[in-house]
């Protein structure tokens, strides 16, 4: 049984810093690709970051390009999410995925297998 259970949320002033993790465990994950999303309230879950656990490419959404860097440590089976400079509009909950395809560049929630239970964020202004 596949298991995503992320960590590392927080209160965090404007222009702060967090690290989010995601550890995995069940099956290895070579050959997928693991995702970032987030939701605030009121909105639609949506695409922050993904990688290729098999190599590391990445893809970032513009907002957060030059801000968050999607990584992996495959000996830990774990994912990351650093966020940098953080913005109130970061708000929100944040969720770890994992994708068995690696077709494409997957940035539609319906495309993910598995699911992390979320690791809320806020950023004060």
């Amino acid at each position: 049984q596949v298991l995503l259970v992320e960590s590392g949320g927080g209160l965090v002033q404007a222009g702060g810093s967090l690290r989010l993790s995601c550890a995995a465990s069940g099956r290895t994950f070579s050959g997928y690709t693991m995702g970032w999303f987030r939701q605030a309230p009121g909105k639609e879950r949506e695409f922050v970051a993904v990688i290729r656990w098999s190599g590391g490419n990445t893809y970032s959404r513009a907002s957060v390009k030059g801000r968050f860097t999607i990584s992996r440590d495959s000996a830990k089976n774990t994912l990351y999410l650093q966020m940098n400079t953080l913005k109130p509009e970061d708000t929100a909950v944040y969720y770890c995925a994992a994708d068995s395809s690696t077709v494409g560049w997957p940035i539609n929630p319906d495309e993910y297998d598995y699911w992390g239970q979320g690791t809320q964020v806020t950023v004060s202004s």
